[in-house]
């Protein structure tokens, strides 16, 4: 295999999309593996629809997951002159011609071009009048065919194309023919794209003959599905690779999953970025549309929020999440927010929801459900409540250890099971029965806020019995 150099082409027309980030992946995996290149091209010839936010926007969105060019960003809107360069080229060596018909204005075209202005005779005088270029579609061959590296011997019926449209009449060059101008120009030796685009390779095949250009090789690779196996749509997920950031997902974690949609090895789910470098294969691309599950990525985001540091965990809260996010925190020290992320990073599944539970529980602000209420609140609970006060304020020691002691010596004179006396200190000290153990919350807390939350729940207690 000759040196392997590969692109990521996004046209700068909106935010990057899951799919593009899936596709960005598979190139740069794919140059990773064979020690080659990965590039980034910005596809911005639409000129009234490419903003710079929204490259902005898809860089960001590329260098979060950790995918960067190795040579210098290539914008197409800065190559005009060597794609008219080309377009002369075809016009003088008669494998373009000027069309005059009208309303020829974009190259997308509903019916197919009946040839009118093939042989048409140039004359200077032409050249006034609004035309698009054209290029000769060969039809010495009733098939046009090339192998794809995952779909295999692809073939297509000539009858299907037209001498199709290389430039409007304003002058712009169309999708069709700047990608494999810029392909040729950066030595690109393989076509790793959605399979939205396997329809353009006849096309751009065309072109690639017709300027004499080395042909790269094709790998067309299968969309990302909703839940209703049509393509993936806003309805079904967020598409948008930043509103995963916002939402709480973690890059390697999204990154994994989306690999992992449409390629596998073996049963294996969880993969660190060398181990993906080391086995990615286009050979093990599937060939089937692959279905986005939010509750697989969900788990898997949740493995990897388990795996993370405390100390990473709050630097991706701050600069993904809500850079206020230690105000909201303002009566615990850093050392306490770093304990508690650590209590609660294995019970959730998006830092968005860590966020939200530490805020939650550190403003005191959540109520039992009436069915944990009912569940674990009984008429000798105050009275077990009020005496656990008195044993906190004499211990001298405050550890796992003395605190699993005094609590399970107390159950046991009291003849009760632990957890129920277990869960309604959860519940004053956390509002729910669901949460870290009971001893991990009362060290988190500390003497003092413990005694001082568990006083408040006895207080909801004597309320609710006098207004249930």
């Amino acid at each position: 295999m000759k040196r392997v150099r590969v692109r990521f082409a996004p046209s700068p027309t909106g935010h990057l999309h899951i799919g593009g980030l899936r596709t960005a992946l598979f190139n740069w995996l794919f140059a990773r593996h064979h020690n080659g290149t990965f590039l980034l091209r910005v596809e911005d010839t639409d000129r009234e629809r490419s903003r710079r936010e929204y490259v902005d926007s898809q860089l960001e969105s590329l260098f979060w997951a950790g995918i960067h060019s190795d040579e210098p960003l290539v914008f197409q809107s800065e190559r005009m002159a060597l794609y008219e360069k080309f377009i002369q080229q075809l016009l003088d060596e008669k494998k373009a011609y000027r069309c005059f018909c009208p309303g020829v204005q974009e190259e997308v075209e509903f019916k197919q071009y009946n040839g009118a202005c093939r042989d048409l005779p140039f004359t200077p005088a032409n050249l006034q009048k609004p035309h698009a270029i054209r290029i000769k579609f060969p039809r010495d061959h009733a098939t046009i065919s090339f192998h794809d590296l995952i779909r295999g011997d692809v073939t297509f019926s000539v009858d299907q194309y037209d001498d199709f449209i290389i430039a409007r009449s304003d002058g712009t060059p169309v999708y069709n023919f700047v990608v494999v101008i810029d392909d040729a120009a950066m030595e690109i030796s393989h076509v790793i794209r959605g399979e939205d685009h396997i329809s353009n390779t006849p096309r751009q095949m065309v072109i690639y003959q017709a300027l004499g250009f080395q042909m790269p090789q094709f790998a067309h690779i299968p969309l990302v599905l909703g839940p209703s196996g049509q393509r993936l749509s806003k309805r079904e997920a967020a598409t948008g690779v930043l509103e995963y950031r916002k939402n709480g997902y973690l890059a390697e974690a999204l990154c994994n999953y989306l690999v992992r949609l449409g390629w596998s090895h073996g049963d294996q789910e969880i993969f660190t970025r060398p181990e993906l470098i080391d086995l990615f294969s286009l050979a093990d691309v599937g060939k089937s549309g692959a279905i986005f599950d939010i509750a697989k990525l969900n788990w898997m985001n949740g493995h990897y929020i388990r795996q993370t540091s405390n100390k990473d965990i709050l630097k991706f809260l701050l600069s993904d999440i809500d850079a206020d996010f230690l105000e909201h925190l303002s009566t615990w020290p850093e050392s306490m927010i770093l304990d508690a992320l650590g209590l609660w990073k294995e019970r959730v599944s998006t830092l968005q929801e860590l966020r939200t539970e530490l805020i939650t529980v550190h403003n005191n602000t959540r109520r039992p459900a009436k069915e944990e209420y009912a569940k674990w609140i009984t008429s000798a609970s105050s009275l077990h409540l009020h005496a656990i006060i008195i044993l906190l304020e004499q211990s001298y020691e405050f550890s796992s250890d003395s605190l699993s002691g005094l609590l399970k010596k107390y159950a046991e004179e009291e003849n009760i099971k632990f957890v129920q006396l277990a869960q309604p200190i959860r519940l004053a000290l956390i509002g729910t029965a669901n949460g870290p153990g009971v001893f991990e919350l009362l060290l988190l807390f500390g003497k003092d806020e413990s005694i001082n939350r568990i006083r408040h729940f006895l207080s909801m207690i004597e309320l609710y019995k006098n207004n249930p």
